[in-house]
């Protein structure tokens, strides 16, 4: 029983998980960044907050680790302050700031926080003071006096000739009836006003800034008597509207209306949840090709993707950006926002005009620019924005271009640009045939390719994938990028022109003049049929001159020792295909004569045993063959690798000698032993 009771306290702390263990409650993002100032305040003395002020403004942010060693905000530098912490002020003489503020009613508290104007508009009501004054728990969210002074004169105005009506409704709309800390503020969630029940929404982010109705929170948890207050940036107003009704009455989305309407996307913008619109202007759409307008607002499938690319998953306030993040669509595309100064960016582009209109579900900003995800785009706009228009000039030439711009079911293995660095190949015949290789005759993606499978080209070949540990090929044509997605074709880059293979290994060899000693020395050794037969093969094929440089006699004995050239002849094949792009640093091959051979590449230049290979990747429906200007010698027969063999016997019967010699000392009968050893070490 003793035992049950000392374990009881820990079982509870696992079943209630972390947050419950002797570390305490898990902070929320914003008290880890008022820890991290804190942190590297406390030099300055107890309680001390540093914090990051931008140049040439007054607006000031707590720092967390990143932005304390770049010292920059939305890429402007800042500079190191340090003040009070939220809750606590100086004493005169002292270090740091080590009283904690006197606690008063909220009436006062709205003074001691820098938020005198909240005040003198609240002393302005004939019910408010007493409230604020009265017992009871509130929260209000109350904008600094630089937030008040922002306020547009004729909304202020309005405010202030009307006090016991609009401005008093517009301060209840920032107080909530009952005490809400910032731990409680969790992201997307909703607080229910004193101004008829209207919602407020909380925004938690994870660099620890919090915004209500995209006000920024500058300092909170100040605590009253009768509640606590939070200091924002800006006078919030209510809001009614959702995404889908925002859209409706705005003259600049007229043409984003009418492509909602037609992708049946407005139930998603009028329902439930907390997006961020990247809401497309009628100048935006003006700037894209009418052609390639037409053709999306024409297709369903491409005309939503066209919009999903424009709602993130999540409301994104403009203040919660201080960095570039990365943000996920509903298409499932990645967008990186960012900011600039004042403006806010996508994928490095300024090109929000309009920030924070805040629905009832989420958030607006307009753009001027339209995002068109991969997925909408036809194989000649995705080539358009990668580095293959060199490539893609020739499939135009060859009169293949409407391949790329149809709804054909494609893939195109375009080769970079660099690959064409010496020029570019006459259109013939032969040339466009091998275009027409390059189409693979399905949308394929790269992650679903694997090893040995054969892929269909418009040209009529059969091209084969090999995988390697760093490298995906087809032929010997390597994935430099990442696959582009369009609507009906994928982009592949490659590393090079593909070339198909056009026959076995002995039909290559056979075809070309310089190796006409090797395939007679192949056929001397019977190793034509294996040459000829279906199988993976990598053959590293000496020239006639390679042969040539072995001295005459070495050459004679060799091709009159059948056996011992087969031998040869086997070092020279790998038992797999290995293609160029798959070699990386160093790969040890096993070849059929059963030794390995060291392959290597080092800026596109590859060696075999440190040998200079001449031509790589001659391909053949069985292998691929390396031209090499030497004949390669397996190791048992190399003059090194002998003495090597040697020394590593002289060294195994120096250790046994030495075995035998200690025991022969003690024992008679080992002597002879020993004696035979040290013979055989003279020897």
């Amino acid at each position: 029983m003793a035992l049950l009771v000392r374990l009881l306290p820990l079982a509870l702390a696992l079943a209630l998980g972390p947050a419950a263990t002797l570390a305490g409650p898990a902070k929320s993002p914003y008290q880890l960044v008022l820890q991290h100032s804190r942190l590297r305040g406390r030099q300055h003395g107890p309680n001390v907050c540093a914090v990051q002020k931008l140049i040439g403004t007054n607006k000031k942010y707590f720092t967390n680790c990143k932005q304390w060693y770049q010292r920059k905000i939305c890429g402007k530098s800042t500079v190191i302050s340090y003040e009070c912490c939220p809750g606590y002020e100086k004493v005169p003489g002292e270090k740091g700031c080590p009283a904690a503020l006197p606690l008063s009613n909220l009436y006062e508290t709205l003074g001691v926080v820098g938020s005198t104007t909240t005040q003198l508009y609240t002393d302005r009501t004939d019910k408010l003071r007493p409230e604020m004054e009265g017992p009871g728990s509130f929260t209000i969210f109350a904008p600094s006096n630089e937030a008040w002074a922002s306020l547009p004169a004729e909304v202020l105005d309005s405010l202030v000739s009307n006090v016991n009506i609009e401005l008093l409704n517009a301060l209840r709309y920032h107080m909530v009836n009952r005490r809400v800390l910032t731990d409680e503020l969790k992201h997307g969630m909703a607080l229910t006003s004193m101004y008829q029940n209207s919602g407020i929404q909380i925004h938690h982010y994870p660099n620890g800034i919090v915004t209500v109705n995209c006000a920024r929170l500058l300092k909170a948890d100040h605590h009253a008597t009768n509640g606590v207050v939070h200091l924002i940036d800006k006078v919030i107003s209510t809001v009614t509207n959702n995404i889908q009704q925002i859209i409706e009455i705005e003259d600049t989305f007229e043409t984003l209306r009418a492509a909602v309407a037609a992708s049946g996307l407005n139930t998603v913008l009028e329902g439930d949840g907390q997006f961020t619109l990247l809401a497309p202007t009628n100048e935006a759409f003006e700037k894209i090709p009418a052609e390639t307008l037409n053709r999306i607002l024409g297709d369903p499938e491409a005309l939503r993707d066209l919009l999903n690319n424009h709602i993130l998953k999540s409301a994104m306030c403009a203040e919660a950006i201080v960095a570039g993040m990365s943000m996920e669509t509903l298409e499932g595309t990645t967008l990186e926002v960012g900011c600039s100064g004042d403006m806010l960016t996508i994928n490095g582009k300024a090109i929000i005009s309009n920030k924070d209109i805040l629905a009832t579900n989420g958030v607006i900003h307009f753009i001027d620019e339209l995002l068109i995800p991969d997925s909408a785009k036809t194989l000649f706009e995705l080539a358009a924005e990668s580095d293959v228009s060199t490539a893609v000039d020739l499939f135009r030439q060859a009169g293949l271009g409407t391949h790329l711009s149809g709804k054909e079911r494609l893939t195109l293995l375009a080769p970079l640009n660099s690959v064409f660095k010496d020029g570019t190949p006459n259109i013939d015949a032969y040339t466009k045939n091998l275009l027409l290789n390059h189409m693979i005759k399905d949308q394929l993606a790269s992650k679903y390719l694997y090893h040995g499978q054969t892929l269909d080209t418009l040209g009529g070949k059969k091209l084969r994938v090999f995988v390697y540990r760093n490298s995906l090929c087809i032929e010997n044509s390597c994935i430099a990028a990442h696959d582009k997605r369009g609507r009906y074709g994928t982009l592949f880059t490659m590393d090079r022109m593909l070339t198909p293979p056009m026959g076995t290994v002995m039909d290559i060899l056979k075809g070309d003049n310089r190796f006409s000693m090797l395939v007679a020395a192949i056929q001397s050794a019977g190793l034509t049929e294996v040459l000829n037969r279906e199988g993976v093969y990598t053959v590293f094929a000496p020239t006639n001159e390679a042969f040539q440089a072995m001295p005459p006699e070495e050459l004679n004995k060799l091709l009159g020792n059948a056996k011992e050239l087969a031998n040869i002849l086997k070092y020279h094949i790998g038992d797999e295909i290995l293609v160029s792009g798959g070699i990386g640093a160093l790969v040890r091959l096993k070849s059929l004569q059963g030794d390995k051979l060291e392959v290597s590449s080092k800026n596109n230049v590859v060696h075999v045993n440190k040998e200079l290979v001449a031509e790589a990747d001659i391909m053949a429906t069985n292998g691929v063959v390396y031209a090499i200007s030497s004949v390669l010698q397996p190791p048992a027969n190399r003059p090194q690798e002998r003495g090597d063999e040697l020394a590593d016997s002289a060294l195994e019967i120096f250790k046994q000698a030495s075995a035998y010699s200690r025991a022969a000392q003690t024992s008679v009968k080992l002597a002879p032993v020993y004696q035979r050893l040290l013979e055989r070490m003279k020897h």
